[in-house]
């Protein structure tokens, strides 16, 4: 598939996205990630969602009294944005890889898989240094990446029940799941036109030197599991037992 496969797969997926995810609870995730940040002197202010699809996550951080912006790579995703937010929330059209600076915002989250999403060497490192160019001083970065797990639980070979949901089915393609890997994974279904989403593990450590690389310097990595329908964050994470790797950090 081509550099763009993030950007195609999601205007594929868009019309179905909430109803696919629908298991999603952004209200429990928020509350318990911002704890967290207030722990390394999170302040209230401007949010910068990237990678924001629909906006599920602008609703609960709306209500918590935040100013934001919204941007993704996929058209048809932004479409469904502004369909249930108006123009409450700015949006663009941008890549990741290559992100303007919008303005100083003392929070710039990426949640749900947007850096697996950057496939291409030096991508990561290119998507960071657009997250720090838009931190407001004091500002704090946020994203997750997908552990080994979740890559053998979602995109070996094979049918994924996790991840399917009703007439939708999610097929893991990949014959061998390796650290630092490219997988891929297909969705097809009732009135779904089957597409491809492909993705790179990232290790722990690859990731911190790309934050170094980026003038960001690390303050938390933390393992996301769901025990009991709770979501909760662990330290240290492990690339087995967890489905997410949290990532938090600050300007260097």
């Amino acid at each position: 598939m081509p550099d763009d496969s993030a950007a195609l797969a999601y205007n594929w997926f868009a019309p179905f996205y909430d109803a696919f995810n629908f298991r999603n609870d952004y209200e429990m995730w928020v509350g318990v990630l911002l704890p967290e940040l207030e722990k390394h002197g999170l302040r209230e202010g401007r949010l910068l969602d990237i990678g924001c699809g629909t906006g599920r996550a602008f609703e609960p951080m709306l209500r918590r009294g935040w100013e934001i912006r919204g941007c993704d790579v996929s058209s048809g995703m932004l479409a469904q944005a502004r369909r249930k937010f108006g123009d409450a929330v700015p949006l663009d059209q941008v890549d990741v890889r290559e992100l303007p600076v919008f303005g100083e915002f003392e929070l710039v989250w990426a949640l749900n898989d947007v850096v697996n999403y950057l496939i291409g060497d030096g991508d990561l490192e290119r998507a960071l240094a657009g997250m720090r160019a838009n931190l407001a001083p004091g500002g704090l970065v946020l994203f997750d990446s997908n552990t080994l797990g979740l890559f053998e639980a979602s995109f070996a070979r094979g049918g994924s029940d996790e991840m399917s949901v009703g007439d939708w089915s999610w097929r893991g393609l990949s014959d061998e799941i390796e650290p630092g890997g490219t997988y891929e994974a297909q969705i097809s279904g009732d009135g779904a036109e089957t597409h491809v989403h492909r993705e790179r593990h990232y290790p722990v450590e690859q990731v911190k030197a790309a934050l170094a690389a980026a003038g960001l310097r690390s303050l938390a990595v933390l393992g996301q599991q769901e025990v009991d329908s709770r979501i909760e964050l662990v330290e240290p994470p492990d690339e087995r037992r967890d489905h997410k790797i949290i990532h938090v950090a600050a300007a260097a």
